[in-house]
């Protein structure tokens, strides 16, 4: 019997001498202080009684002792639970409160606010403080680095990722042991990744991009990573010379291209970027490309999936595309009233089903049953399409989707035109409240510094390129688009921004 999840991490390392993470600070962890350490973990769980399918929630900041929890968690037979570190008191009850966790480890900072929070739902609360704290960390460094794995089939939960939940309260996603596997072995395989890869790990671990995508890939391959608490251009193009590949979120390749010291010579030993968790724009690709020589490759998955499709690695990478399924990943368009496969080309709601594809929400049985088809396959909620030679594109959410005067209007489809006017950084479109076509198109723009574009400008600009129910009603200029923590433009506050907007106009007008 076997766990299954670290049995395969474990049958990876080639080498215990091998490094696994290198931190800014110079400080070198191998494979074998990974092993070690996670053991350590693993004893001070079970000591302080968490069982087999218990869940252990985590907020805490970017750390590799973080990251070797995570892993403690699986040997334990415990059911992760990342929790975003923006996360306020009153939000982390409701989490809490959901997913009944046995311990929450949090940040000390804020452990005796956590306690009031965790204590009304019986669950105790751990620190990864310093040694002599009562720690965690000193509970570990206190405890046996052998463990005996608990046993965990393929089956089993090994983590649940909560949903932004912006249409609704959060949801937990159910993601078992070969949902984590199967992805992290197919990316390796996909992306090449080998023991010689180097990785710039730059993003954050309470979400499935940094803690699933980049870490279980480079376990998975016995690679190593270079480990940065945060973004920060200057580190990153300084590790470049010794990397051999990044995956980021699409701000950081726009933060990158602002940097005057980006050219071909740095980034000469890089054999690949990846991007993801929102849309790459196609000027970012293209101008990332001339700079660097390299073409970045954009994927698509979500917290229930992981990954779904990617760009391929030898072939053409397309920009505005998430390239074709992953192998053993099966994907569908359709439409989404009837559910009914749709031609080549057209738009509608993706599907997937595969080894990839959550167990369901927890504690939703009835949500869970609403968002999967009888025939197993998962609605996104994501509308796309796919082209004649099998590149998927991502047209937006389905919640996105504007219907105006009876019309259904895509935003990419209009967005696309617009960002490549003259003097456009980038734009949202949104639909709005109209007394006359239930939603109005409504542009929200990021101009370049000193442009004098106007919405006169933008409007006539697309006379020609538009059908009219397409063209926006109004050109809202903005600074910034809001943003969550993985760069995803939030539609649903532009939405609330502006929820007054046509309604303002009407009054002023009469």
């Amino acid at each position: 019997m076997t766990n299954h999840m670290f049995d395969a991490i474990r049958g990876a390392i080639a080498s215990e001498e091998a490094v696994f993470i290198e931190t800014m600070e110079g400080r070198i962890w191998t494979y074998g202080e990974m092993l070690e350490f996670s053991g350590r973990f693993a004893n001070a769980l079970a000591a302080l009684g968490v069982t087999p399918g218990d869940r252990v929630a985590v907020q805490v900041e970017k750390s590799v002792e973080a990251l070797i929890l995570y892993i403690a968690c699986l040997r334990a037979g415990a059911v992760y639970l990342p929790l975003n570190t923006a996360y306020t008191l009153a939000e982390l009850d409701y989490f809490i409160g959901d997913a009944e966790p046995r311990i929450v480890v949090a940040k000390p900072s804020i452990a005796d606010g956590i306690r009031t929070v965790a204590g009304k739902h019986g669950a105790l609360v751990e620190t990864l403080g310093e040694a002599g704290d009562g720690s965690l960390m000193e509970k570990a460094t206190g405890s046996k680095s052998e463990f005996t794995d608990i046993v965990r089939g393929a089956d089993d939960l090994a983590a649940i990722l909560y949903t932004s939940g912006t249409t609704g309260r959060s949801k937990g996603a159910m993601l078992t042991h070969d949902n984590l596997l199967s992805n992290a072995l197919t990316l390796k395989d996909y992306w090449r990744f080998t023991a010689e890869d180097r990785l710039i790990h730059a993003l954050p671990i309470f979400h499935t991009h940094g803690l699933f995508v980049a870490t279980n890939t480079v376990l998975m391959a016995g690679a190593s990573m270079l480990f940065l608490p945060k973004f920060d251009a200057d580190r990153i193009l300084e590790l470049m010379p010794r990397a051999t590949t990044m995956m980021g979120v699409p701000t950081f390749y726009v933060r990158l291209l602002l940097h005057p010291g980006l050219n071909r010579e740095i980034a000469a030993g890089m054999r690949l970027f990846v991007s993801g968790s929102a849309p790459l724009l196609a000027d970012t690709h293209r101008s990332f490309h001339e700079r660097t020589g390299h073409a970045i490759l954009e994927r698509y998955g979500m917290t229930e999936t992981n990954m779904n499709t990617s760009n391929p690695y030898e072939g053409e990478r397309i920009a505005g595309t998430v390239g074709f399924p992953l192998p053993d990943v099966e994907l569908r368009v359709v439409d989404p009233e009837t559910g009914s496969p749709l031609p080549t080309g057209e738009t509608g709601m993706i599907e997937v089903r595969g080894p990839n594809v959550f167990k369901g929400y927890w504690r939703m049985p009835e949500k869970t049953r609403a968002e999967f088809r009888q025939d197993g396959f998962f609605i996104t909620g994501d509308l796309g399409k796919i082209d004649d030679r099998g590149y998927v594109s991502i047209v937006g959410r389905g919640k996105d989707l504007v219907i105006s005067g009876g019309y259904n209007i895509y935003p990419k489809e209009v967005e696309v035109e617009i960002d490549q006017l003259p003097g456009v950084v980038e734009s949202a479109v949104i639909g709005v409240p109209h007394p006359d076509f239930g939603e109005g198109v409504t542009a929200v723009v990021v101009r370049e510094p000193g442009s004098g574009i106007d919405e006169k400008t933008v409007v006539a600009s697309l006379a020609d390129r538009l059908a009219r129910y397409k063209q926006p009603k109004r050109v809202i200029f903005v600074d910034e688009l809001p943003r969550n923590t993985m760069g995803k433009v939030q539609k649903n506050v532009l939405r609330d921004t502006y929820a007054n907007l046509f309604r303002e106009n009407e009054q002023a007008g009469s």
